[in-house]
């Protein structure tokens, strides 16, 4: 179970390497589109546990909740292509009392070309009844100390886009 320590920092973006395997791929060799999902998923499920001594799951038995997804937005930029070695970033860039934003994006294994941009939108649930529910606990702990500050209501997914290509040639 997550608890919270004043004095530890939390970082607020997890890392993967993961190559990009036949199977999942197309004709054409990129990775099919449908598939990016599941390597975001699969990489922010194995990194939270390492970087926050987090299982989800313990979450939602003592709370009796969980998040279940009412929104996706993804950019496909460059393709992900068969054998290849990508870097798959994920954080949480915004969170309210019931809601959360995931930020997914993969990057060549340089991390000098962005791939692909997901945000993907949640809300958090009861599990007898499926009504939206606040964080609180050890959620909201969680939340509090893992989350980024991007202000969603001023850009959209075409902005960042740009603002993460720029981002990468510069600083890598």
């Amino acid at each position: 179970m997550f608890e919270y320590d004043p004095e530890k920092h939390y970082p607020s973006e997890t890392e993967s390497r993961v190559v990009i395997r036949f199977q999942d791929c197309d004709p054409l060799r990129h990775l099919n589109n449908a598939k990016y999902f599941d390597y975001f998923f699969n990489a922010r499920e194995d990194q939270v546990p390492k970087l926050y001594g987090l299982e989800v799951m313990d979450l939602i038995r003592k709370y009796k909740a969980a998040w279940v997804v009412f929104n996706h937005n993804i950019s496909y930029v460059k393709p992900a292509m068969v054998g290849e070695w990508v870097r798959i970033m994920s954080r949480i860039i915004w969170h309210n009392h019931n809601t959360v934003v995931i930020e997914y994006y993969m990057t060549d294994d340089r991390k000098k070309q962005l791939k692909t941009l997901l945000w993907t939108t949640m809300r958090y649930v009861t599990l007898a009844e499926g009504k939206s529910t606040d964080h609180e606990g050890a959620v909201a702990d969680f939340l509090k100390a893992t989350s980024g500050n991007l202000d969603i209501s001023t850009i959209d997914i075409k902005e960042r886009v740009k603002t993460l290509k720029d981002h990468l040639i510069h600083n890598n």
